[in-house]
């Protein structure tokens, strides 16, 4: 009867030791999952698909010849791969001018690899490719990766006049 007892409290022991492993698992995870919500929440960079551009920045199918942007601040496109090297060194500096110039500029990216058309229809060969957009004016494209300075005055000489 005592060694009954005694396996049935190891038992219970055991189990609210592997209840309380999966809490903290649990925890851990939620933590995890908080933290990658708020770290989506924090980009200001925002993935546009051809759709999306259509409807954020100009419908080429009912403006085929002038340009007519939608947006209500001047933007920033960045059109990149993902296997891009220079794509990729420029990113950081994407998303941290996109939160330096929050409010005053739309900053937006585009994988050439998913969305051709876009890629098509600015005449892009080489990437990185940024396309400055002015609220007034026509809209501005450089090639290659620019350092963070570089950009920065990208950002106030084009757009921000």
């Amino acid at each position: 009867m005592k060694q009954s007892l005694l396996i049935i409290a190891t038992l219970l022991l055991s189990l609210s030791s592997c209840q309380g492993q999966q809490q903290q698992k649990d925890n851990k995870n939620e933590e995890k999952t908080i933290a990658t919500q708020e770290g989506k929440t924090n980009k200001q960079v925002e993935e546009l698909t051809t759709e999306g551009f259509k409807s954020k920045i100009m419908d080429f199918d009912k403006h085929p010849q002038e340009w007519v942007y939608k947006g209500k601040r001047p933007a920033f496109i960045d059109f990149y791969a993902t296997w891009c090297g220079p794509c990729k060194a420029i990113s950081p500096l994407v998303e941290e001018m996109s939160n330096e110039f929050k409010g005053k500029v739309d900053f937006f990216k585009v994988d050439v690899d998913k969305q051709p058309e876009l890629a098509m229809m600015f005449g892009i060969q080489s990437i990185p490719a940024l396309l400055f957009i002015p609220m007034n004016g026509t809209p501005e494209m450089t090639f290659g990766a620019l350092d963070k300075e570089e950009l920065r005055k990208s950002i106030e000489t084009k757009l921000l006049k």
